[in-house]
Formats: C-alpha cells, structure tokens, sequence
C-alpha cells in the first residue's frame, strides 16, 4: 500500500489485502506502529494473519524509515500528530470510534501519545515492549552516529531473550538475531539516531498512560532488557481506566514479534475482539 501524507510517499504492509477493498471496509482497522530504526517488515510475523481474520491490518513504514519518504520526525508528539493524518490519509478513520493502534517500543509511545491527542481516533491500544520512560545508553545513541554496525549488533543482543541467543526460531530456517541486525544496519541514514533522541526526550508517557480511556493491552516480555518489566510496572501504575491489562510472554525478550510471534498474534485479535464484541452488544 502506498499513499501521500504532508506530499511524501508513505508505505504500508497490509497482509496481501486491501485496506480499503468493497469487502473489507467494514472490517475493523488495526495499525501496527515499529519501533526506532525499524520498519513494518517487523511485523511480518502478524500483518498477513490479521488481514485473513477480517481485520484491515496495516503496517506503516515511519517518515524516513523503510519505504517511506520524507525525513525522520524529531518528537514522540510529532510522530503522534503524523499518525492522525496518516490514518485519514488511509481512509482508516471510516468506522465510528476509529482505529485500534498496536505499537512495538518507541512506536509504543507514538500509539500512547496519539490517543492522548487525538482521542477520537483511537478505538483501543495494544503496547508492547514499553516502559514509564526510554533512555537511551550512551554508546547506543554514539554508535548509531558513527558505527551503525556496532549498533545494530548491540541492539539485537540486547533486544532478544536467552533462546534466541542460542538459535531458536519459530520460523524454520531464520536466524532472528541475523535479521534483526540486518535490518537496524540498512536503515535510512540518521533515522535511528533520530529515533532514539526522541525516545530519550519523551518524558510524557506516565501522564499519557494516565489520560487513557480505551481499553488497553500492554505485553511484556519477561527476559526484555530494553524495556525492562520494572518499567512497564511503573508505566502501568499510572493508569486510571480499568481497561488497562497486562499479558507477560515468559522466556521473551524486547523482539516479542518475532520471538513469540503466535502469541503476538493471539494477543492481538484477542484484544480487538473484545473490543468489537463489547461495543456491539452495547449498541445492540
């Protein structure tokens, strides 16, 4: 899927169906949001399984990142802002109540900040591998300046739990941490560096989590040393709907797309279902 936002081309993966085919324009939208220096190849694991379970699944490439054009935005409110018009660019907003927003890392916070701006838009989040606050370590922000090798190798180190480390893959024949790797070297120039001063700058994350109003599903990993359990503790704390649920995935790291991909998946269509399902009995 390829479409103009702000006169740049902007690409999406959307799982081999079209998001905005006769047949599926009433199928609930969900949005999959990457983390920084990524792309939506991330969430290849996903994008076709939704889109086979009538949902319009779309997996957008970020400014600057993948296929898409246009130079990598420098805030967390100005990713948030960029994906209220993305949508509507989309034609995704053409259900009452919006989009469902599944954001992975920064693009956790870019999900969390957009339902706090434009509460409208959003229908329910699924946040993975997020946290009450992302620093950066030093060497990461450097190395992403100077050394994109180093830095993809020491992200995909840091990004995976134990059974990746010793070749585990649910995909046979794929070595994640290979393409993880892969992945954070052949990113546009400067997008992870951009990337990762905006998730160091983005303090606002407690007091968004606080706003939210939607239901609310946060996975985390128990072996993630990115965003550590600890931090998804603080985050969590500061919400105050009841429709915040935390699911933990045991045995997996930051990478929980690709290292428990079923249970992403899972996860997913659950926490859209339920939505979907709460809303028409009240209608009805």
């Amino acid at each position: 899927m390829e479409l103009e936002v702000d006169g740049q081309l902007v690409h999406a993966a959307t799982g081999g169906v079209d998001p905005n085919g006769p047949d599926v324009t009433q199928h609930p939208a969900v949005v999959l949001i990457h983390g920084a220096g990524m792309d939506g190849t991330v969430w290849q694991n996903q994008t076709r399984f939704l889109a086979h379970r009538d949902l319009r699944a779309v997996a957008v490439d970020l400014p600057g990142h993948g296929r898409s054009g246009g130079e990598p935005l420098k805030s967390i409110e100005d990713m948030a802002d960029w994906m209220a018009r993305f949508v509507a660019a989309a034609g995704l907003n053409n259900r009452t109540g919006g989009v469902h927003l599944v954001g992975h890392s920064m693009g956790s916070m870019i999900a969390l900040e957009t339902s706090r701006r434009h509460r409208e838009l959003v229908r329910s989040l699924v946040l993975m591998g997020t946290a009450d606050a992302m620093a950066v370590h030093p060497e990461l922000i450097s190395s992403s300046e100077d050394a994109l090798d180093r830095a993809a190798a020491l992200m995909a180190a840091w990004s995976h739990g134990r059974a990746a480390h010793v070749g585990l893959n649910p995909v046979p024949g794929m070595w994640m941490l290979g393409g993880a790797r892969a992945l954070v070297e052949n990113s546009p120039p400067g997008a992870l560096t951009a990337d990762f001063n905006a998730c160091a700058s983005y303090v606002e994350a407690p007091d968004a989590m606080a706003a939210v109003t939607v239901p609310t599903c946060v996975l985390v990993g128990t072996e993630d040393k990115m965003t550590s359990p600890k931090g998804t503790a603080r985050l969590t704390a500061a919400a105050t709907a009841e429709s915040v649920t935390v699911q933990e995935l045991r045995g997996v790291g930051h990478s929980m797309m690709t290292e428990d991909p079923r249970a992403v998946r899972q996860a997913i269509v659950a926490a859209v279902r339920s939505v979907e399902q709460s809303e028409s009995a009240t209608s009805g």
